[in-house]
Order: C-alpha cells, then structure tokens, then sequence
C-alpha cells in the first residue's frame, strides 16, 4: 500500500502545478509506472524518493548552495563530455542552458526530495537528472517525461555516478558556505576591534578562575576576542582550499569505469573554469571515493570556532551581569523586554541565542563524526546527513554571528565609573609591586589590606617600603597594564 504522506504530497502537486487543467503524466521504470504531477519537472525517481523518505519535512531547496553546486557538477560533466565526443552537442547544450537556470535560483522548488534519505544521495542526483532533463526537453520544444530526446541517466549522467557527483557538489556548495560565513567572521572580528579602540585607556580588574587577579584595560579584553576570531578565521580558510580536491569522474567506486578516461581530467578543468575556484583532481579516485576526512575537517573547525565564540559570548554575558548585583562593567544593548512578571528587566538575549547555536553545531560535529566512521568498504553511504549537518550548522553561525555584530557589539558600552572604584580599591596590584619588595611582605600586606579595607599605597608606605612617588610611577595604568613593556624599556634607558 502506497504511503498516505506520498499520496497527499501527490495530490498537493496535482493542486498546485496543474491550475491549468492538464492531465498528469506517466513515467515507467523496472519498479513499474507511477502518476506524475504534468508540470512538475521532477520524475518517477523523486516520486518514489518522496513515498520513502517523508522524514524531515524539509526538501534539499533549503540548501541554495547543494543546488548550485551541484547544477555546476551537472554543467561540467555535461560539457566535457560534449569535449570529449560521449554527448551531441544539441543535448550537452541544452543541459547547459538548464543548469545555468538553476545556477540563478530558478526551478528550485522541483527540488523536492527530504535531505534525510537513504541511498548515498542517489535521490538527490536523480532529482537534479530529471529536473535538468525535462527542463531541457522544455527548451528543445518536447513535452516532460517525453526522454528519448533527453534522458536523465542516459545523457544528463553520463560518465558519472552519485557516488561522484554528490560529493563533488557538497565541497563546491560548501565552498559558497564557508566563504559566506568568512565574511561574517570578519566582520565580526572587526567590531570587537573596533570596540576595543573605543574602550582604550579604561583599566579594569582582569580574573582568573573567577577571582580577582590583576588589572588589564577593557581595550586588551576586546582585542584578545578580536584575536581569537582571526586565528579561527585562518584556520576556515585553510579548510576551504582543501575543498578543491574532487573525485568527480570516479563513477561508482574510483575505477572511472562507465567514463571516457579522459573525463576526470575534462570535467576537472570545465568545473574550475565555472566555480572560478582551484578544483583539483584526488590522485587516488578510490581512496577519495571512500574518505570524508575533509567534511568531518570542516565540522571539527567549526565547533572550534562555535566554542570560542560561545566562550566569548559566556564572557560579555558575565561582564554584563546585574545590573545591581552583578559585575556590571559593560552594558549590553537592550533588544527586548526580558521577563512577562519582573518590570524593566532586559537579559542578553543576543549572546545568548549564539550559545545555542554552539550547542547544536556540537551535536551536529558527533553526528557527522559517527556518519563518517559509519562508512563501509569502498563508499561512505551517509553523505546526505552530512550535507544536511554542515549546511545547517554553517547557516546558523553566520546568522548568528552576523546578529551578535549588529544586535549586540556594536551597541556595547563601558561603565567606566564603576570600573575606576574598582581599580581605585583593588588589592591586587600589590602584585605589581611585588619585584620592588618581595613576595612575602607584599602577602601580608594583601591579607591586612583585604582584613581592614585600607588602602595597599597607605599600608605601603607606612611600612616604609616605598614612597609615594615611587608608587605612582609603578601604579600607573600604563605600567599596570603593560608592565613586561614598560620594564624593558626602563631597562634599554638604563644602558
């Protein structure tokens, strides 16, 4: 019995592509034959696709970059193969002009199959052969379905296989990806520079382990945020160039058979030429045909770069905290109302959503780790939930990241009076006078000053330890916040 969800997705197709009256058509296959929506440019293929994997609810068209990726493979393949005298020129063209339509955003509705399928993406090829091909019989004049004039398999995939094609097109859509969220990264990094130049000259009490430790300028804080996102800037882009490396023309396990041998290096260089992207060939096609090392790669660095931005977002959340009882030494942009019983309070929401986001772009980095250890023998079969985990996650940092920037960095300012008292009444820069009069006396001096509120000048002085003077120039907030620089230059004016 056919499933219930594949007949009431069938019978919204027939509603919604068939206002014009027209009658479905029949498409046959070695299964036997099926109803197809007229206008859908889909085929039995997907129609079968769509009774199986009714899983997520959400078609592979939520992933613009996959489809423009692969409708590059697609454009490849189909000219080499016109190159290399495998394909008529009539047909690779018409081939061409429909994936160069897909390429500019149209037709993505007919890619309707789930991004949860079984198969190695044999669904997801087999959408991309059919939609091509009836959208080029289209172009050539000929009714869809009507493929003896221009077949799915005979002629959109000749010379090639899923097991190709698929991740060939995953690194080239996740080429768009990264690049896209690079950007953001960027941009990102740039305003906690920016902001840091904003906050110069404003000392504050640095922590570690949550305790007071010593003092620092809330300049140095941003920047240090500004730095970790360029190293994990680097570290995407390096990811990115290994991309390149494809196994198209390994057909179905590496051994090129099906394909002119000729066609690796043909569909190599027409890919470059179309992505505008250094594509290499694997030199190894069976080995590459199995190994996903790059996309659990590009996962890994990704959560790498989630938690460090999670971290940083902990860090502006727990500065921000209060504003009454908390640390309270920046305020964060007020975006929305925060509580439905407690009036006028406003929470980070901003760097909150960011932890989320690094919360399921974790689980996302296990899930891929276990498809690509789930591989057998010459073909890993889970490219597809790959797919679905590095494009969502790739998605949502971007977004998150970009949100983060304007909803909340660019709006964060200083409580500078706060932090002044602060610094006025720290204990804890009796350790940069330790060196001047050793650690001992500089303990209990600390333990007094903690004890009876004093100040650690006055309890310094009176201890004739050092003068005034003396402890002006080594409490500056220069030497405070920079001191191995201010002590080398002491030194080199002393020579």
């Amino acid at each position: 019995m056919a499933d219930p969800r594949a007949e009431e997705t069938f019978q919204k197709s027939i509603h919604t592509l068939n206002q014009d009256g027209a009658s479905p058509r029949t498409e046959t296959d070695d299964l036997g034959s099926r109803r197809l929506p007229a206008e859908a440019y889909w085929g039995i293929n997907v129609s079968r696709a769509l009774d199986n994997f009714a899983i997520s609810g959400r078609p592979i068209s939520v992933y613009p970059d996959l489809l423009f990726g692969y409708a590059c493979v697609k454009q490849a393949a189909a000219r080499a193969n016109a190159e290399l005298g495998v394909l008529d020129a009539t047909r690779a063209s018409l081939i061409d002009q429909a994936c160069e339509d897909i390429k500019a955003g149209r037709l993505h509705e007919q890619f309707v199959v789930d991004v949860m399928q079984g198969g190695a993406g044999t669904s997801t090829n087999m959408n991309f052969n059919e939609v091509i091909a009836n959208r080029g019989l289209e172009l050539a004049g000929h009714p869809k379905g009507h493929y003896a004039h221009l077949d799915p398999n005979d002629h959109v995939n000749r010379s090639q296989s899923t097991n190709d094609t698929y991740p060939t097109a995953l690194k080239v859509g996740l080429m768009l990806s990264v690049e896209r969220l690079l950007a953001q990264l960027h941009l990102l990094e740039q305003a906690f520079r920016d902001k840091g130049q904003e906050f110069a000259g404003i000392v504050k009490i640095g922590r570690t382990q949550l305790q007071d430790a010593v003092p620092m300028t809330l300049q140095q804080e941003f920047e240090g945020f500004a730095v970790t996102l360029a190293e994990e800037h680097a570290s995407l882009t390096e990811v990115t160039r290994r991309l390149g490396e494809i196994n198209l023309g390994a057909t179905a396990i590496g051994t090129g058979i099906a394909a002119d041998p000729r066609f690796a290096e043909a569909a190599r260089a027409h890919l470059a030429d179309i992505t505008g992207r250094p594509i290499v060939t694997a030199p190894d096609l069976i080995e590459a045909t199995t190994d996903v090392g790059v996309f659990m790669e590009v996962s890994g660095t990704l959560k790498r770069t989630a938690m460090k931005l999670s971290k940083i977002c902990n860090d502006l959340r727990l500065l921000g905290s209060g504003p009454q009882a908390g640390f309270n030494e920046i305020n964060l942009p007020p975006m929305q109302a925060g509580s439905s019983i407690m009036p006028g309070k406003v929470n980070p929401v901003i760097p909150e959503v960011v932890n989320e986001v690094a919360f399921v772009v974790a689980g996302g980095d296990v899930t891929l780790t276990m498809a690509a250890e789930a591989g057998q023998l010459q073909l890993n079969a889970f490219g597809p939930v790959m797919a679905h985990v590095l494009f969502e996650n790739l998605k949502y940092m971007t977004a998150a990241m970009a949100t983060l920037r304007v909803n909340c960095v660019r709006g964060i300012t200083a409580n500078k009076e706060r932090l002044a008292r602060q610094v006025e009444s720290f204990v804890g820069v009796i350790t940069a006078l330790m060196p001047h009069i050793g650690y001992a006396p500089a303990a209990r001096l600390a333990r007094e000053a903690l004890a009876t509120n004093a100040s650690i000048a006055d309890l310094v002085v009176s201890a004739g330890l050092l003068t005034r003077e003396q402890l002006a120039e080594l409490l500056s907030p220069e030497r405070l916040t920079r001191g191995h620089a201010m002590e080398a230059r002491d030194e080199e004016g002393t020579h």
